[in-house]
């Protein structure tokens, strides 16, 4: 089975004040990053981005494709990507491009779960992971019929397909902090990442944030 990659990062990073995108994550950006660590497991690669919203350098195999309309949530995002991938792979993983620490092997083995389901997602109690997941590209007409339906939720698609949902314990034996699914939500976030990852936030880069 073909599998690609969905990495949308067209959200207005409110919290974080400053595009997520190009926030520099050692010698690479967080999206150039999750970019490379996808590319080792899937192809082809499919960038979502807000419409005008400026990009860091990308390889040109990567696809770049944009929401239609903004503001509308991970769904909008997905129903992009999955029109623009959909001519080349059976499925994609989807991701957002602010978890520096997506492991390979936590993508492997959603990819391999997948089956005969449509979607496999992992969940805990709460919460389910949508930007962690890995979706058949045969669901398009479900997604923009919710969105046609103002549905935006998630859970809504989830509910209308044949979805697998894996308790993120059981994903521990490959990421056992599952890191992959610590995304940087606001500046805190992002510099307790950076020296997660033995990386020096330079007072240059502390400034953007006071300044923004």
């Amino acid at each position: 089975m073909s599998v690609g990659a969905i990495i949308l990062c067209g959200g207005k990073s409110s919290r974080m004040t400053v595009p997520k995108a190009t926030l520099p994550f050692g010698r690479e950006t967080l999206l150039e990053r999750v970019v490379r660590i996808c590319a080792e497991e899937l192809s082809p690669i499919v960038v979502v981005a807000a419409s005008q919203q400026t990009l860091p350098p990308l390889d040109e195999q990567v696809l770049v494709t944009h929401d239609r309309r903004a503001g509308r949530g991970p769904l909008e995002g997905l129903s992009a990507g999955l029109a623009a991938i959909q001519p080349f792979a059976e499925a994609a993983y989807v991701t957002s491009c602010d978890v520096p620490f997506l492991n390979p092997e936590f993508i492997r083995t959603l990819v391999d779960r997948l089956d005969t389901h449509d979607v496999v997602v992992p969940c805990d109690e709460k919460y389910h992971h949508p930007l962690a997941a890995v979706y058949r590209t045969s669901i398009l007409p479900d997604v923009e019929a919710l969105l046609a339906q103002d549905r935006m939720r998630p859970l809504f698609l989830f509910d209308a397909v044949n979805t697998l949902r894996i308790r993120t314990t059981q994903l521990r034996h490959v990421d056992p902090d599952l890191r992959s699914l610590m995304n940087l939500n606001q500046p805190a976030d992002y510099f307790a990442a950076l020296e997660l990852a033995g990386l020096h936030a330079s007072p240059e880069l502390r400034e953007r944030f006071q300044s923004d």
